[in-house]
């Protein structure tokens, strides 16, 4: 089965996007004081500067089922696809807690170990390659179910202090846990709502075995259907999300409070709104061809590579700032969430932000580029499957 463009351009674009959140996180100037989302204190750039980023980690999560599914089909054999979902789960999860979190803080005491989307996907992989031989459709429904339903399990959790919800929460909902006074252990990505989207990822890969005018309508519908669902659904204000939207001092500020549903854990409108809007562009980009398209596509084809290059990438270059901005390494703080960031205030505005970003993309096009090419030519190097 060849490569499917339109799949490695819709995950490059969310790749290149997600490396303008990660930028903003480490280096705008208020970003360890304000929430960008904050609607009290936020601008409308600001504010969307951080919710185009929304749309990453849930394409991410759904794409990487879809690709499950297209890798269980090339192989088709069911043993050979179950082991290498569990080894690449496993391996993704102890890449999270090492190699990525070091990324994320530069600590070498690793005071905090945070679960995030890289996480999320490993443990998603261990149990789907346990759920193999269940039929796609089957679980569909399993996924629907999930992301429909878990809003509702958070809510009896909330009003439960029981057992079932030790349990349960975890699972469920953003957590953090204290294990000692230098240690802290963070959720921030529960497997159960993020394996509900890699459920109906793995299920829709289906739909890549349909023609290409079958597949533009499919998605067309599914985009259209999940966008009006998630609009009359936000509209009733009253399920779907923890965060009621409300009337605000002009209309943006309105319109702003409407589409800011919550990630932590995934809504189920942010779960529609993010979704409906890449079956749109999935629809837009079957089929089109050209110079822009094959250019983030190179992205695309080497997701897990540029995930780590840019995080590193990122934090160096911040790190690089500091020291030109006159701060010495004793200033610089390691602590949980501070990025190496003093006491003092540091970092650079949102429009410099902009530009560092644009530059980080750019220095990442030619090694993205030369390592696609490196892995095509060596397709019987198994371990290159794994980054």
């Amino acid at each position: 089965m060849k490569r499917i463009d339109s799949i490695d351009f819709v995950r490059g674009l969310v790749m290149i996007i997600m490396a303008l959140d990660h930028t903003r996180d480490f280096m705008h100037v208020d970003s360890l004081v304000q929430n960008p989302l904050d609607l009290a204190a936020t601008t409308p750039v600001l504010f969307l500067t951080r919710w185009i980023t929304h749309f990453c980690a849930p394409v991410f999560v759904f794409l990487s089922g879809t690709s499950a599914y297209l890798s269980m089909k090339k192989r088709n054999n069911y043993k050979q696809s179950r082991d290498f979902l569990l080894s690449r789960g496993l391996w993704l999860v102890i890449l999270e807690f090492t190699v990525i979190n070091f990324a994320l803080w530069f600590d070498l005491h690793f005071r905090i170990l945070l679960f995030q989307v890289i996480a999320a996907i490993g443990f998603g992989f261990i149990i789907l390659s346990l759920l193999m031989r269940v039929p796609a459709g089957i679980l569909g429904i399993v996924a629907v179910i999930i992301i429909f339903g878990h809003d509702f399990l958070s809510r009896v959790l909330s009003e439960n202090d029981s057992i079932l919800k030790q349990a349960l929460s975890p699972l469920n909902n953003f957590n953090s846990y204290q294990i000692t006074s230098k240690f802290a252990f963070v959720i921030a990505y529960p497997v159960l709502p993020w394996f509900g989207i890699m459920l109906a990822g793995f299920a829709a890969g289906r739909w890549f075995g349909l023609s290409e005018a079958r597949r533009k309508k499919v998605f067309l519908q599914a985009g259209v259907v999940t966008l009006v669902l998630f609009i009359v659904l936000r509209l009733t204000n009253n399920y779907g999300d923890p965060s009621l939207w409300s009337a605000q001092r002009n209309g943006i500020y309105t319109l702003l409070s409407f589409i800011n549903t919550s990630k932590y854990p995934p809504s189920l409108l942010f779960t529609l709104m993010t979704l409906g809007a890449m079956f749109i562009l999935f629809y837009f980009a079957e089929g089109r061809t050209g110079r822009l398209k094959n250019t983030i596509s190179v992205f695309g084809r080497v997701p897990f590579f540029y995930y780590l290059i840019h995080l590193y990438l990122i934090h160096t270059l911040l790190i690089i700032i500091l020291f030109i901005q006159g701060f010495h390494w004793f200033d610089l703080s390691f602590e949980p969430f501070r990025f190496g960031r003093p006491d003092a205030p540091s970092g650079i505005s949102l429009w410099l932000v902009y530009l560092v970003w644009i530059g980080i993309v750019a220095l990442l096009y030619p090694i993205c580029r030369w390592y696609g090419k490196y892995k095509l030519s060596r397709k019987k190097n198994k371990w290159l499957r794994y980054l």
